[in-house]
C-alpha cells in the first residue's frame, strides 16, 4: 500500500519486555473456559513492585520469588497481562566466566 497506511485494520499496541526481581506469586484456578478446553491457572506476579497476570495451563511457573525474570507483557483496562510463553529467567551475561 503506497504512504504506508493500513485501511481498515487497527494499529497494534507494541508489546513492552519487562525485565526485574520477582517478589511474589499467587495462583488461582483452575478455571475451564469451555468444554474440552484444558485446566487455566492464573498467576499474579509482583516484580518490582508492579502487579502482572499470566494465564497458563501449568500449576508451576519456570520461575521462583526471587529471580531475575524477563517477559513480554501488554497493558489493558483489567491490568498487565503477560503474553503467553514469554515468561523466563533473565541472564546476566556478567555472571557467567
Amino acid at each position: 500500500m503506497a504512504g504506508g497506511f493500513q485501511r481498515g485494520r487497527r494499529q497494534r499496541t507494541p508489546k513492552i519486555e519487562i525485565r526485574g526481581h520477582l517478589e511474589k506469586v499467587e495462583r488461582e484456578g483452575p478455571f475451564k473456559e469451555w468444554l474440552g478446553m484444558p485446566d487455566l491457572y492464573r498467576h499474579w506476579l509482583t516484580v518490582d513492585g508492579e502487579l502482572y497476570s499470566y494465564q497458563t495451563e501449568d500449576t508451576e511457573l519456570p520461575v521462583v520469588v526471587g529471580d531475575r525474570v524477563v517477559f513480554r507483557c501488554k497493558e489493558t483496562k483489567a491490568g498487565k497481562w503477560i503474553d503467553r510463553n514469554s515468561l523466563g529467567k533473565a541472564i546476566d551475561p556478567s555472571e557467567f566466566q
